[in-house]
């Protein structure tokens, strides 16, 4: 097994699920969950109706990278929800089955091993699968700590300078770079022995 697995934290909703053990809401109250988040309406007749209408495709096994009209469709929604300058759909975008599954399997592709010390940085708070593929990869999680609010702002692109963020509010100047206070995961991974042959 791989010795790195000792490093991971339970999962969120496991710890949760434990803390609500015996207990009852007060009575007429009613309880606000702050849960898995799963979907608390009933599924659109739109979608039921387009999943049915295209029951035929479920026969075969799709293609890794997806249909062109899916990757297309995904590159305009972005392009349009994030005022991108463009999106190439045919090397920029890959469908995946839900983030978890693409955050560990960039992790394992972009982390170097065979340099000192790895770091991934992150936000922090952070999604608990950051930090899971960053010690898996064999790199070390670093928190970036944001100290101010940013609640109700949003940041876009400079369309003048592709990838550089524009925030519209003034930059938090206590911002800053700091290693991870949750867990002891600060801590170095233990170093993999080479099984190179």
């Amino acid at each position: 097994m791989n010795p790195d697995l000792d490093l991971l934290q339970p999962y969120p909703f496991q710890r949760l699920a434990g803390l609500f053990e015996g207990v009852t809401p007060a009575p007429g109250l009613r309880p606000i969950s702050l849960g898995i988040g799963e979907p608390r309406h009933p599924t659109p007749a739109l979608v039921r109706d387009a999943l049915v209408a295209n029951l035929d495709g479920l026969s075969s096994y799709p293609a890794t990278a997806g249909t062109e009209a899916l990757r297309r469709s995904i590159a305009e929604w972005l392009i349009r929800r994030h005022t991108l300058p463009a999106i190439d759909w045919k090397s920029q975008v890959l469908p995946v089955n839900g983030s978890r599954e693409a955050l560990f399997a960039l992790a394992q592709t972009v982390v170097d091993r065979t340099r000192p010390d790895p770091v991934v940085v992150s936000p922090n708070p952070f999604y608990q699968i950051y930090e899971g593929a960053t010690l898996l990869a064999g790199a070390r999680p670093a928190g970036l700590l944001a100290g101010c609010r940013t609640s109700g702002t949003r940041t876009r692109p400079d369309p003048k300078r592709t990838g550089s963020p524009a925030p519209r509010s003034p930059a938090c100047p206590r911002a800053r770079h700091e290693p991870s206070r949750i867990h002891p995961s600060n801590r170095r991974p233990r170093r993999r022995r080479d099984s190179r042959v």
